[in-house]
């Protein structure tokens, strides 16, 4: 079946339109035309106003809907951290495990891959956050389950056939050559809880790693002689840098000086680092065998570490705009079309042309969010 949405404006991941339809057929865009260019016989489904955008994409979640990836690393698990998230807007999205036991990790991969060939709705690839980081900056991760990777490592995670495959490390636990043969394999390295230096960073990224980690968070922090990962990941115009815009884990001011310092602004990607409590009306949750508790939206352990977030992706993009003074058009983009470029799913996903997942979100004036869609399917969102 064809459909015509009309209505609302139309951000297509570049420029928004007024008085366009977005026709959608077997789940992809067919076409973005005038409304007075809609084909005959074409369906149209009329909206009220508001805006629609392509759908949010996040490459960071370790649970929702109640469910943590650690605890229940199983399609099953994956569905219910999905369906949480997809009513919040996130059409597409990487399950992350973080730190945990090798049958774990490996259990979590085994995971998407079947979830991923299931055909699971939003579920996109993996992250693997750990257990290869540095114990200085651990944040959340248990220390004890944190070390070096070894030959036995880098051969199981270059054979499991999950692409987009996205790997935390640090460089005080893994080689040069290491990211060098992961980079070969097709898999994102990406740079975190770590207190590498600048020329040490450096180093890593000519090696192959292409991205950072939750920017600021649990990393060595920018400083007048030594810039650290922070000054790496602002410095160069390659590497992706994720951010966590909640007001919990970076200070405005500071979040707001960073991406505007970022070379090549095209490569900052907004994240949720999310948690089970997304999507549920739980506030504690167990965390490598620890509790974790919610309060006024902030994550912590109980010696008040910030263990992930409360963050929703429509929540980005409200704190944003309306904290961070972002036009609208630019924060969907981070939400969203950069992302996609990042996994390198730009063909497919992050705008609303010819040939994208009609992956969509409806936003209202007041970015409230009305209705989302994944492959054209309406999602429940209550």
């Amino acid at each position: 079946m064809t459909n015509a949405f009309i209505g609302a404006d139309i951000f297509d991941g570049e420029t928004r339109r007024s008085g366009h339809a977005l026709v959608v057929s077997n789940g992809r865009v067919e076409a973005l035309v005038p409304e007075g260019e809609i084909g005959a016989g074409v369906e149209t489904r009329r909206l009220p106003g508001g805006l629609l955008a392509p759908g949010f994409i996040d490459i960071q979640v370790n649970g929702g809907g109640g469910v943590l990836f650690n605890e229940a690393p199983s399609v099953e698990g994956i569905r219910a951290i999905a369906t949480a998230h997809a009513r919040t807007g996130s059409t597409a999205l990487l399950p992350t495990v973080i730190t945990d036991r090798p049958e774990v990790t490996f259990a979590a991969i085994a995971a998407v891959e079947a979830a991923m060939a299931a055909g699971v709705p939003g579920c996109a690839g993996i992250h693997v956050e750990g257990p290869f980081l540095s114990v200085a900056r651990k944040g959340a991760h248990d220390p004890a389950l944190i070390r070096r990777m070894e030959d036995a490592d880098l051969r199981a995670l270059c054979e499991a056939s999950v692409r987009p495959f996205l790997l935390t490390v640090a460089p005080e636990s893994v080689s040069n050559a290491q990211i060098a043969a992961l980079a070969a394999a097709g898999i994102r390295v990406s740079l975190g809880h770590t207190d590498t230096s600048y020329e040490t960073a450096n180093g890593a990224i000519a090696a192959g790693a292409s991205c950072i980690t939750h920017l600021f968070n649990a990393m060595s922090q920018l400083g007048n002689r030594e810039p650290g990962l922070v000054g790496a990941a602002l410095d160069s115009p390659d590497v992706w840098c994720g951010f966590i815009p909640d007001g919990h884990h970076v200070h405005p001011a500071t979040l707001g000086a960073a991406l505007r310092a970022k070379r090549n602004p095209r490569r900052l990607v907004a994240i949720t680092d999310a948690m089970p409590t997304v999507g549920s009306d739980d506030d504690v949750f167990t965390l490598n065998g620890r509790e974790a508790r919610r309060e006024n939206g902030r994550l912590t352990l109980a010696d008040g570490t910030l263990a992930g977030s409360d963050l929703s992706m429509i929540g980005a993009l409200r704190y944003l705009v309306r904290d961070l003074g972002f036009d609208l058009e630019t924060a969907l983009r981070l939400c969203s079309t950069h992302a996609a470029e990042f996994l390198g799913l730009g063909a497919t996903h992050g705008h609303l042309r010819a040939g994208a997942r009609a992956d969509m979100v409806w936003i209202d004036d007041a970015l409230a969010l009305k209705g989302v869609w994944i492959g054209g399917a309406a999602i429940d969102l209550a």
